[in-house]
């Protein structure tokens, strides 16, 4: 007879994480759930970490992980870069928020400058949330419209105009979000991904102000877009004078020192940045089109301004470490050597899945390795492969939440840290990350079967 659900996992995971079981009934007393991030709840409770380096963090029960959040994607080149700590450290010392401008400022804006096809001007944010918040105002403002198209599935950032629709279910009737007044509904188009056609249609339909779309596919690919879908939207967007967002807030240096639009060789109106930008500290920028961003500048063309405070932004902290962080970016080889490590592990887990008969599928491009727990179809033949032909409405599904809980804590007691059904790389991984990860898997299967979890 199986077990309760998780019943065995969850005594193993009790023991080797007593300390933070702890930590987490103070953090119960404090925050709604004991968390500080959505993303960061795990029944029975999560981890509490100490320290991190390279492709590990370290936790308080003296435990060693290898850790595939990476900074919830801000961490190319690992925990703990030297030079990305070396420079944060010195700039301790001389100031963290002088109140003004700063050479630092300069320095960064010109990096993403040279690196970023799009980026003719630079506002600097202080998150990624900020950044696609700001693109969609500066749209509005410069075209005089005011619908913005998006994509299911597509998630960028939580604030009102853009959070719908960005999980599943597709259902129109589901895209309604707590706190989100039916209001919105009024000037957000919602159509499904990869689809050229029905992009066309809703444009000619509702003239919006902006497309925005993330840089490859929703939700860091889930749905994975590919380069002729991008060139096909470039295009209609164009013709039809309809501003084009690329949010690269993840894929922006991440899968090339140009971020997805110098991979595909698109060229967007608009792009929003963070996580790589600031080097794993707080920080996002809008770049893009000088006269777009007029919209920000005092005394412009158009007579009326966007208003932008914003108490960090840029400040010289975030600066100093993306400084640092894209110096070494901008030679081309983290982004080469996270992609080929996570191209790695794709094909350990799917041999891994095939040999232990469970129906899971490993896929993704670049850096990022997406798990479909729920795959009959055929094996992939290479790493281009992507499940059911790329049906965002089979893709990108709701998985049983117990099954979820369950494997994060099977992967932790087996030294992984596992973002959910996905995971991401870093140049800091290596081959032996690998192997690990692919062995903690394979017990994670023995444990979930133990469980009555998986079949």
């Amino acid at each position: 007879m199986p077990q309760t659900a998780a019943q065995q996992i969850e005594a193993a995971y009790r023991e080797k994480f007593a300390t933070s079981a702890d930590l987490y009934q103070q953090g119960c007393t404090l925050f709604p759930s004991g968390v500080t991030h959505d993303s960061r709840y795990l029944r029975p409770f999560p981890v509490y970490i100490d320290r991190a380096a390279g492709s590990q963090k370290f936790d308080v029960d003296g435990n060693t992980i290898i850790d595939y959040w990476v900074g919830h994607g801000s961490l190319l080149l690992g925990h703990s870069r030297p030079e990305v700590v070396d420079a944060v450290q010195r700039q301790m010392a001389l100031a963290t928020h002088p109140g003004a401008c700063h050479r630092l400022e300069l320095e960064w804006g010109q990096l993403v400058q040279q690196l970023v096809p799009s980026a003719e001007k630079i506002r600097f944010t202080s998150s990624g949330t900020e950044a696609t918040l700001m693109a969609l105002r500066v749209s509005r403002i410069v075209s005089g419209k005011s619908k913005v198209l998006k994509f299911a599935g597509n998630f960028h950032g939580w604030h009102d105009t853009l959070i719908p629709a960005a999980d599943p279910p597709h259902a129109a009737e589901a895209y309604q979000t707590p706190g989100i007044p039916t209001g919105v509904f009024d000037d957000l188009v919602i159509v499904p991904p990869n689809d050229i056609e029905a992009t066309a249609q809703a444009i000619d339909q509702h003239d919006p102000a902006c497309v925005i779309l993330e840089g490859t596919g929703g939700r860091w690919g889930v749905v994975p877009v590919r380069g002729g879908f991008l060139q096909q939207l470039r295009q209609l967007t164009a013709e039809r004078g309809v501003i084009l967002i690329m949010d690269e807030v993840i894929s922006g240096f991440r899968v090339h020192p140009g971020g997805a639009q110098a991979y595909y060789d698109i060229v967007p109106d608009l792009t929003t940045l963070a996580k790589v930008l600031a080097g794993g500290l707080p920080g996002g920028c809008l770049a893009g089109r000088a006269d777009l961003l007029e919209a920000i500048a005092f005394g412009n063309s158009l007579g009326k301004k966007m208003k932008h405070p914003g108490t960090f932004n840029a400040n010289p902290l975030s600066a100093s470490a993306g400084i640092a962080a894209l110096e070494i970016v901008a030679t081309g080889e983290p982004s080469q050597q996270a992609s080929e490590i996570a191209r790695q592990l794709r094909a350990g887990l799917n041999a891994l899945f095939d040999e232990r008969g469970v129906a899971w599928i490993a896929y993704g491009d670049f850096s990022g390795v997406k798990i479909h727990p729920d795959y009959e179809g055929p094996r992939p033949t290479g790493d281009s492969f992507i499940p059911f032909d790329n049906d965002y409405q089979q893709l990108d599904r709701k998985f049983d939440d117990s099954l979820l809980h369950a494997l994060r804590c099977a992967l932790l007691l087996g030294g992984v840290d596992w973002m959910g059904w996905h995971g991401m790389t870093s140049s800091a991984h290596t081959e032996a990350d690998v192997d690990q990860t692919v062995e903690a898997f394979s017990n994670a299967i023995d444990l979930l079967r133990g469980d009555g979890l998986l079949k």
